[in-house]
Order: structure tokens, then sequence, then C-alpha cells
């Protein structure tokens, strides 16, 4: 009897956590829709929020880095529905902005561009998914990323390859790891409720310590947890 009471408040309490996490998703798709408002691309820009892609937490949190910093270079790991969130923000809010993105799969690329053309401010770079061990467990990596990107960017956007159980999306540490002292920058660090993600997250946060470089955090949480990492000039972006 102990064990099914047990059991039952078990449940009990996973059941009603669903249920704030499903309330909270929909207070931030109304707050996402208020944000964008006005922009009639963006507006008009069909968008498959959710699941696979980033939730409504992610894109709102986007949409505000976007207007309200406006970054000049932006990286983005992984191709999909945020991709055509920031080409087409690019295109007709930011002429001035440049959007790299990595991509692990060119049959995927090619499927991407057949449904939506991306200006010549939007670079898709593929590099093949491989592997890699950190800490002596085997993560998901793009293959050659260190060497193949070597330049700095104001908007670090992770959200692939896919995740691993440990140290989830481990490369944006590699490109971190060039990134000094005085250097300006945000990292949005997508579904932050994972372990494997947490763990990433927390060597970014050691690495940055080590080079001295004062970091502010900001956590958004709908359906899935949303991290932002930033530097003094955007440390504001707890409050967005």
């Amino acid at each position: 009897m102990l064990k099914k009471i047990k059991n039952l408040i078990k449940e009990n309490t996973k059941f009603h956590k669903a249920n704030q996490d499903t309330l909270n998703e929909l207070y931030w798709a109304n707050i996402y829709h208020d944000s964008i408002r006005g922009k009639k691309a963006l507006e008009n820009l069909g968008l498959n929020i959710g699941r696979w892609a980033g939730n409504y937490t992610f894109f709102y949190v986007l949409n505000r880095i976007l207007n309200d910093y406006q970054p000049k270079r932006i990286i983005e790991f992984g191709l999909g529905e945020s991709s055509k969130f920031i080409a087409t923000h690019i295109e007709n809010y930011a002429p001035d902005s440049e959007h790299t993105v990595i991509e692990q799969d060119e049959n995927w690329k090619t499927a991407f561009l057949n449904r939506f053309q991306v200006s010549d401010k939007t670079a898709i770079k593929i590099l093949p998914l491989t592997t890699r061990k950190v800490n002596g467990f085997e993560t998901n990596s793009y293959n050659e990323i260190g060497s193949e990107i070597t330049e700095k960017f104001d908007l670090y956007i992770v959200d692939g390859p896919f995740g691993s159980d440990h140290y989830s999306r481990y490369d944006i540490v590699t490109l971190a790891e060039k990134l000094e002292k005085g250097d300006e920058f945000i990292i949005i660090m997508d579904d932050y409720n994972r372990k494997g993600e947490q763990e990433t997250t927390e060597a970014l946060v050691q690495l940055f310590e080590q080079k001295g470089i004062a970091i502010h955090k900001g956590q958004y949480t709908g359906l899935k947890s949303v991290l932002i990492l930033a530097t003094d000039k955007y440390q504001y972006i707890k409050t967005l």
C-alpha cells in the first residue's frame, strides 16, 4: 500500500509539472506573437514551432535579441525553423548582418532550400556528423568545426547537432575557446532542460571564468528551457 501511495504521489507530481510547463508554453506563445506584431515579414512567415524545432520560449528570446541588440555576425548550429526566422529578419530588418548555419546533412540542406530560399546573407556550411570524447563520454559533433570555423561571432545559437546524453553540443565550447576578454557576445543554448546541455553550459562557464570573461545568465522556460549567456554589453538579456 505504501508503495502504491508513493507511486501515486510521483505520478501526480509529474502530471502537475507537465500542466505547468504547458501553461508556460502558452504564455510564451502569446508573448512571442505580441513581440513580432507590426513586422509583416515575420508575421507572414510560416514556422513549425515546437517538437524538434525551437519552442515559443526560444523564438521569443531569439526575436528580442535580434531586434534589441542587432547582432552583425550570427552563427547557428543546425538548419531549420530558426534559420528561416533569422534569414527573414536579416533580409527585411538587418541588411548589414550576416548569418552562418552549420548543418550535418547535405540532403536536408537540399530539401530545406527547395522549400525556402535564403539570400546571400545566409551561408549554409555542411560539416558531417562525427563523434568525439568529452570527459570520457561520447558526444555528437560537427566534423573539424574547430578548423573550419575560425572567426568570432556576436551571436551563437546552439541547437545542433543531435543531442547527446552527456556534454551535448560541445562544439560551442570549441568555438568559445577562441574568445578573449573584451569580446562581446551572446550564446543561446536551446534544450537547457536536458542534462547534456547543462553539462556543456557548465563547461562554458568554467572556460569563461578561466579567461576572465564576465558572464550574465538568463533562463526562460516553457515546454523546454532556453539558457542565455552574455557579456556585459548584453547583460539585460536577463530581463527579456
